[in-house]
């Protein structure tokens, strides 16, 4: 290859470029050089002009925002000092104010609340003291029967009825029971107002009914007899039974109007 050059090279016969040709070449490396320069400098002016003009922008933004909010401020100062809010300091007070209010509404309403509640804890409180209290004296009560049912002297089984009385004076069972261990004691006309104690109390009660039917009898008030003795057969039957054994009816025992109340069916086979 270098030796094709180097023949090349001898068989030149006269140079391959003249001095007008390289002084072109150089005028013309130097114009692109210029434009080159010039094109640079004209880019940076642009691009330089390019970002003033977004700096620019921004700033006049910056500054209308700045001044739309002041305007925004302006007018809602306007706005509050119209509708009588005429300094923040006004305005923090109007809320303090009504924050008050509308607490203190709250608090009364709640205080109103818990006085209900705690009439209701009171009510239901009472009940159930009053019901203990019921519960005590039905075991008391209770007690006391059991007692008299058990005693033989008819002074205790009273002793024991009046303390019944004592705690539940309206006792029916207790007045009637109180009037059968009376006429044990042979005492028919205090027989007969404890009768008609429980009777007031309880018109329909067959006990009282027969107690003051045998009341009746012992003092000879013989149709009075019959008759409060058909009340208490009516409540129930079992009393006709105990009427035929019972002794204070032992006078009773011929009378007609008490033979066809006690022993019914005798009548009807004398008819027969």
């Amino acid at each position: 290859m270098e030796e094709d050059i180097a023949a090349a090279l001898a068989d030149l016969e006269e140079p391959m470029y003249t001095p007008f040709i390289e002084l072109y070449l150089l005028e013309e490396t130097k114009a692109l050089r210029k434009e080159l320069q010039n094109t640079r400098a004209e880019l940076i002016e642009k691009v330089v002009d390019k970002e003033l003009s977004v700096a620019d922008k921004t700033m006049s933004y910056a500054t209308d925002t700045v001044t739309y909010f002041f305007y925004l401020i302006a007018g809602a100062s306007s706005i509050l000092v119209v509708i009588g809010w005429n300094s923040i300091r006004d305005m923090r007070a109007q809320l303090t104010s009504l924050a008050e209010k509308r607490v203190n509404e709250l608090v009364v309403v709640y205080e109103k609340r818990l006085k209900d509640i705690e009439e209701q804890l009171q009510q239901k409180s009472d009940i159930i003291n009053q019901n203990q209290a019921e519960i005590e004296r039905t075991n008391e009560i209770h007690s006391l029967w059991l007692k008299a049912s058990q005693e033989t002297s008819q002074q205790n089984k009273i002793a024991a009825y009046d303390q019944i009385l004592d705690l539940r004076p309206d006792d029916v069972e207790a007045l009637s029971y109180k009037a059968d261990a009376v006429l044990e004691m042979q005492e028919p006309l205090w027989a007969i107002s404890l009768c008609q104690r429980a009777l007031k109390l309880a018109p329909d009660n067959g006990h009282a009914l027969y107690q003051l039917a045998c009341a009746y009898a012992e003092i000879g008030r013989w149709e009075d007899a019959v008759a409060t003795l058909q009340k208490a057969i009516d409540i129930s039957e079992a009393y006709r039974d105990d009427a035929s054994v019972d002794l204070s009816f032992e006078q009773l025992r011929e009378h007609d109007n008490f033979q066809k109340l006690v022993y019914p069916d005798q009548e009807e086979s004398s008819d027969t």
